[in-house]
């Protein structure tokens, strides 16, 4: 019981953490650059904008963008971190990568930002990680995370003009690859 009470205080700190270095950075952003820090979001297919795959995921168009993403991203990632900690540490790269290359090599002309593509990669690997694993926790899970963040899905297409779609679609994708790469055999 120890060891589980260990291992939740471990998740809150970690998630805790990122969620409150993406609201200090958008406090600062807002009230001492103006959103001058967005222009280290990815710019696609400009050399520059390279830099925005690390960057982008910590970085928001405002409060209510930060918001939007802020609870799924805790919901989600706890979800990740469940079978332990450490695949969290495994899968966040991997959706950042494949969203952020995705982005940059598709994406449309502008500065992508957003933690959301991390979130679709989590529901991406959520959802596909009782199809690879095929164990009755897995699966579970992936009905739990289907039925409560489904309808997200929709995020993945070019419906609402000014969202980074293909961030979602990267995400997700990466976030499909990244269950797939764990699964093992």
């Amino acid at each position: 019981m120890k060891a589980l009470a260990s291992e939740f205080k471990t998740q809150v700190t970690i998630l805790g953490g990122l969620v409150v270095l993406m609201w200090v950075l958008e406090i600062v952003d807002v009230l001492v650059f103006r959103q001058g820090l967005n222009i280290y979001g990815i710019i696609p297919r400009e050399i520059i904008g390279l830099r925005g795959i690390l960057f982008a995921p910590f970085l928001h168009g405002g409060f209510a963008h930060l918001i939007s993403n802020t609870i799924p991203f805790l919901i989600l990632g706890w979800f990740v971190m469940l079978p332990g900690t450490s695949k969290f540490f495994i899968v966040t790269p991997i959706i950042m990568l494949v969203s952020g290359i995705g982005v940059w090599l598709f994406g449309s002309s502008g500065v992508h930002i957003g933690a959301s593509g991390v979130v679709f990669g989590y529901l991406g690997f959520l959802l596909a990680r009782g199809f690879f694993e095929r164990n009755f926790p897995s699966i579970l899970l992936s009905l739990v995370v289907g039925s409560l963040y489904g309808g997200l899905i929709w995020g993945v297409l070019p419906t609402q003009s000014g969202v980074s779609w293909e961030g979602h679609l990267f995400g997700f994708v990466g976030g499909v690859l990244a269950a797939k790469l764990l699964a093992g055999k």
